[in-house]
């Protein structure tokens, strides 16, 4: 054997043995990431966002079929939870036993949160956490569990606590969907349109219920406006829905009697029985607006900010995950998101209340809704 070709063999084991060794670094680095999913309770804008975020992870390569159907006639994610655990193939893995909701229950939230923070901690199971709704957030950022958590589907995660700002969530495992200013732009383009004085909001005066309507943002933009706010306080964190409800409903039968105008904020409330509950603000011939947006004006609330689809909301989310699951950490990854802004108005509530949209109204308008369902 020459010297050359004892040389050639020696570096071709060399570049074996590197082959190899990167070889596995980079299958190491392929890990599948193990996703739990905590939620305060059943709420349609968080079955909107899981399947939009679920295509989204879909268009990113990160799972094979993200194609969740949203269920009718119900708001729980359970169903969707367990297709996604079943179908969703990927470096994302939904675990089966890994849906959480405390029904809007605060003591099951409680138990709920002590057995999640003792899985994470103990069983180890658990590589990433998708928290829908301020509970949740608030639950899964207090504690520093040494894994991903995103918050999503939340009012405000700065005021609420989940987050420092908007730049930065203070905490190497926490992301939020921030975007700022939204219920500023909500209450001064109401105002605009109707000039009205005295502006009525139902909510829940509790420090959680505060941080979900986002009241510090609309006591800041009422003054700036010279708008009176007349409130009401609904207790509303109740495990009897059918209570909550009738709390919610005699809130807005006395705003209705003392207000020019009503803004819906937030609320666990079903979509079928927002007719029931727009009755007296239309009886009383008063506009109104959803903070939550949309899907509420679908169901007879008069107007609200057709804001970013859910597939772009998904999509934001599928690359906050994608980044982190890349290598960065939540941290690190960009938190506001900015949409484009339009305006949904159902007319048939509009013509009950005698209001005649001008023409650069409903120029404006990008999605417009010409009945209300039935009340059932």
């Amino acid at each position: 054997m020459t010297a050359s070709f004892r040389t050639l063999r020696f570096l071709l084991l060399i570049f074996v043995i590197i082959f190899l060794t990167v070889g596995g670094e980079a299958r190491a680095q392929e890990k599948t990431w193990r996703v739990i999913y905590v939620e305060g309770g059943p709420f349609s804008n968080y079955q909107q966002t899981l399947a939009q975020t679920a295509r989204g992870l879909q268009k990113l390569g990160l799972i094979d079929n993200g194609q969740v159907a949203v269920p009718e006639n119900t708001e729980s994610t359970t169903d969707m939870w367990l297709w996604l655990a079943d179908n969703a193939r990927g470096r994302i893995r939904f675990l089966r036993d890994g849906h959480y909701s405390a029904d809007w229950d605060a003591s099951a939230r409680q138990h709920m949160k002590e057995a999640i923070i003792d899985r994470v901690r103990n069983r180890k199971d658990v590589d990433m956490i998708i928290a829908m709704g301020t509970w949740s957030g608030l639950d899964m950022s207090s504690e520093d569990l040494g894994v991903p958590v995103f918050s999503m589907s939340v009012t405000d995660a700065v005021t609420a606590g989940i987050v420092k700002s908007a730049d930065d969530s203070g905490k190497d495992n926490v992301h939020a969907q921030l975007e700022p200013g939204r219920f500023r732009r909500q209450i001064s383009m109401f105002h605009e349109i109707f000039h009205f004085k005295k502006l009525g909001v139902p909510f829940e005066d509790t420090p959680e219920g505060r941080n979900t309507a986002a009241m510090e943002e609309i006591e800041k933009t009422a003054a700036e406006l010279g708008i009176e706010l007349v409130l009401r306080s609904a207790p509303l964190d109740l495990p009897d829905a059918d209570q909550a409800f009738r709390n919610l409903k005699q809130c807005v039968e006395e705003l209705s009697k003392e207000s020019d105008a009503i803004y819906l904020t937030y609320t666990s409330t079903p979509v079928e029985k927002i007719p029931e509950l727009m009755e007296p603000i239309i009886e009383a011939g008063l506009p109104s607006f959803a903070q939550a947006g949309p899907q509420l004006v679908e169901y007879g609330v008069l107007m609200s900010l057709a804001q970013a689809s859910f597939a772009d909301i998904g999509q934001f989310e599928a690359e906050a995950i994608a980044a982190v699951v890349h290598g960065k950490k939540p941290r690190e990854v960009n938190q506001i998101f900015e949409p484009e802004l339009g305006l949904a108005i159902n007319l048939k509530t509009a013509m009950r209340i005698g209001w005649n949209p001008p023409l650069d109204i409903l120029a404006a308008v990008d999605e417009i809704y010409q009945q209300i369902p039935a009340v059932r």
